[in-house]
């Protein structure tokens, strides 16, 4: 179609040029009307830029599977298409959005490489400044990126050290205890050696012990009253047959699941003047047992938390694959608890029938930890009591992953701006305004799923979807895209 100079000088974005100017931008440009339908799509070679003469546009953005309009406008002058020409091959040139109209509408399109030239050639000072602005806030987005993992991994080396102490003193002490009982074990053995005993109540007393150490293993579970009502009645056994300290070896008899029925298998199969010393022998039986059976719980713990640390860096994993969300909420949690703390309930509501879907775990764990971590900095701010659901479930083809706090929720003023870099509502050095905007790619751009939020005070609940197949698959997927 003709371009008219005097037309495209009346756009805001071009009224200040000189005829020249406009001439020069008619005379490589072009004049195009388009039927109502697609202009251009997202993720396509960028080649041209496009100003609204009259019309009406509507800009797209795609999430997931959908493309959600985030501009409608007939206003003339509006432009879109290939806005960072100017910067050459050292950005990607595509499309960041799609572009329709819906009544015929008239553009002045430009090509992407007249843009870049009249741009550098008629403002190079501003190619100047934008330049820097972009690659300076990517640089500076990039570099508090990094800060981000750094505080990520900070809350995963606390948490774990946090995590890992508790079994690891457990351990340490239960060892520290296990030599000193087999110190005395050795001792009584010596006693027992030298006494004027029988080959064959050494036999019965080396029987019993086995017999011992195979109950100890068995040990039921007893509510504190059972517990209670078998130490007294152990306790009045040993005083009625001369065996001292009774009620300091019957806490230890009760423990084991030894009763008193156990103790009088003890009596008939050992000489009444040997009792007490058996006794004492199967006491130190029964402790080294315990105390074993202590050090095995505390190292199974530390492997366990290792297997979760492992778990939540992903280390020695495909970056890609099909993983259980379950296992990566689970390990993010469990890093975390330290950080989430003793005031803070947490209440896991898993739909185990959900299928492993395909996914950077990694990253989602990321995501986790960023959500975790506002979680409970909103409880914080509510009074440091509250309860985090971690909840899941099937929404029809995608997975929702649900983090529900009892914080002080999110402004209605603030909410759509909480995704936006660089925003925070955390004071000065708490927060760096990238947690949920990176949190927003992870999901979004990486994942093709969604991530929204709705708050209101007492009730905050971020919510991620994410898609049961790989991106570009109708089907369910166990392997690695290629």
């Amino acid at each position: 179609m003709p371009c008219s100079p005097q037309e495209i000088g009346s756009l805001f974005l071009f009224e200040k040029l000189t005829p020249g100017q406009l001439g020069r931008l008619c005379a490589e440009g072009r004049v195009e009307k388009f039927e109502p339908g697609p202009v251009y799509a997202e993720g396509d070679p960028a080649t041209c830029f496009y100003v609204m003469i009259e019309g009406t546009v509507v800009l797209s953005r795609r999430v997931g599977d959908d493309d959600v309009e985030v501009t409608r406008t007939s206003q003339p002058g509006v432009y879109a298409g290939a806005m960072q020409a100017y910067l050459g091959d050292r950005v990607r040139q595509v499309y960041n959005n799609s572009m329709r109209v819906t009544e015929p509408t008239r553009f002045f399109v430009l090509p992407a490489g007249t843009f870049a030239g009249v741009m550098q050639e008629w403002f190079p000072m501003a190619v100047h400044l934008l330049e820097g602005l972009f690659f300076g806030s990517k640089n500076t987005q990039r570099m508090i990126g990094q800060r981000e993992r750094l505080l990520a991994l900070g809350s995963l080396s606390a948490g774990l050290t946090h995590e890992l102490n508790n079994p690891a003193a457990a351990a340490a002490r239960a060892t520290a205890t296990l030599r000193e009982r087999v110190a005395k074990m050795r001792h009584k053995l010596r006693v027992i050696s030298a006494g004027p005993y029988s080959r064959e109540a050494l036999a019965n007393l080396i029987e019993i012990q086995e017999r011992t150490a195979e109950r100890v293993a068995k040990a039921p579970s007893l509510s504190p009253l059972e517990a209670s009502d078998r130490e007294d009645a152990l306790a009045d056994w040993l005083d009625d047959h001369g065996v001292e300290e009774g009620w300091r070896i019957a806490p230890v008899f009760v423990q084991a699941g030894l009763d008193v029925d156990w103790l009088e298998q003890v009596a008939a199969a050992v000489d009444e003047d040997i009792l007490p010393g058996a006794v004492g022998w199967l006491n130190y039986t029964v402790e080294t047992e315990l105390l074993m059976g202590e050090i095995e719980d505390a190292t199974g713990r530390i492997s366990h938390l290792v297997d979760a640390a492992k778990q939540y860096s992903q280390l020695d994993r495909a970056p890609y694959r099909v993983v259980d969300v379950h296992e990566l909420l689970d390990s993010t949690l469990l890093m975390l608890s330290g950080k989430i703390g003793e005031r803070i309930e947490v209440v896991k509501d898993y739909d185990r029938t959900l299928p492993r879907i395909p996914a950077y775990p990694a990253e989602l764990n990321q995501v986790w930890t960023n959500l975790v971590d506002n979680a409970v900095f909103a409880i914080g701010e509510a009074g440091g009591e509250g309860t985090l659901t971690v909840r899941t479930a099937r929404e029809h083809d995608r997975l929702l992953v649900e983090f529900r706090d009892t914080g002080t929720g999110i402004p209605r003023e603030v909410r759509d701006r909480i995704f936006d870099p660089f925003f925070t509502t955390k004071p000065v050095g708490e927060g760096t305004g990238l947690g949920l905007d990176i949190s927003w790619r992870i999901v979004v751009d990486k994942h093709h799923g969604s991530l929204q939020v709705e708050s209101e005070p007492g009730d905050t609940r971020f919510q991620v979807l994410l898609p049961l197949t790989a991106a570009g698959t109708g089907t369910d997927t166990s392997e690695e895209p290629q």
